[in-house]
């Protein structure tokens, strides 16, 4: 089981793994060596959320989900398949938590008296001080 978050967990039975080349520099360790790491996760058919949960991260993730409803997340950061792995967990866990993080609605507030008065001084002084500068002005006039 792969935690998430409270009440949150994956099956690693529901994660399939595909391992393919790596493209890049690398040399002959490229050419030879399947190390790029792909984490499908279908979330048509998945246990671990609910209907709610599977929309919350459909209308976030949208971009990476395909058609048929996979999430897929690669990684190829490491020569390594194995450290390959782990950080395409790792991302696909990050990816998840923020996704079912839901935000705490705003509450509306309302502006003090002493504020709304103070806004209106401050507008009054500057509307003097840029009075003042008009060629009109009896300030220029002295």
């Amino acid at each position: 089981m792969i935690a998430i978050m409270a009440g949150v967990e994956i099956p690693e039975n529901e994660l399939e793994f595909v391992a393919s080349r790596s493209g890049g520099p690398g040399g002959q360790n490229v050419n030879k060596v399947s190390s790029r790491v792909t984490l499908r996760f279908d979330l048509e058919r998945t246990s671990a959320l609910t209907a709610e949960q599977q929309q919350q991260v459909r209308g976030k993730l949208s971009s990476r989900i395909s058609k048929e409803g996979v999430l897929q997340i690669s990684s190829q950061r490491t020569r390594s398949q194995d450290l390959n792995r782990e950080d395409v967990v790792a991302r696909f866990i990050e990816l998840l938590r923020v996704a079912l993080h839901e935000e705490k609605a705003r509450v509306k507030t309302k502006a003090t008296r002493s504020s709304r008065e103070e806004r209106l001084k401050e507008k009054r002084i500057r509307t003097s001080v840029k009075q003042s500068r008009t060629k009109g002005s009896k300030a220029w006039d002295d």
